[in-house]
């Protein structure tokens, strides 16, 4: 688990490219009944864990990311460059997505 941080923490997203994991969904209930795989669905809600340092527009000038690491965010369902390392998966989104 350790080296899976130590090797996410390495990869550095450019230009306009924000590093998301989406959020698991619960698989068990308030009331402490436990849900099958095949109904917990993938949520569309997926924590930050690294920005780029922002595109680049037609002067030359560094446009600001809108995100920061550490944020929760709402991803589209499909789309993003999914990265995995280790066992667990990752995806990549443009910061305008």
């Amino acid at each position: 688990m350790s080296t899976t941080i130590k090797s996410i923490k390495k990869l550095a997203p450019l230009l306009d490219r924000v590093l998301v994991q989406r959020v698991k969904a619960e698989t068990k209930t308030a009331s402490g009944i436990f849900l099958p795989e095949s109904t917990v669905k993938e949520l569309n809600e997926a924590r930050v864990l690294a920005v780029g340092p922002g595109a680049m527009n037609k002067d030359g000038q560094r446009i600001g990311m809108s995100v920061k690491a550490g944020d929760k965010v709402l991803i589209p369902q499909y789309g993003g460059s999914p990265v995995k390392v280790g066992e667990e998966e990752y995806s990549i989104f443009r910061d305008h997505e």
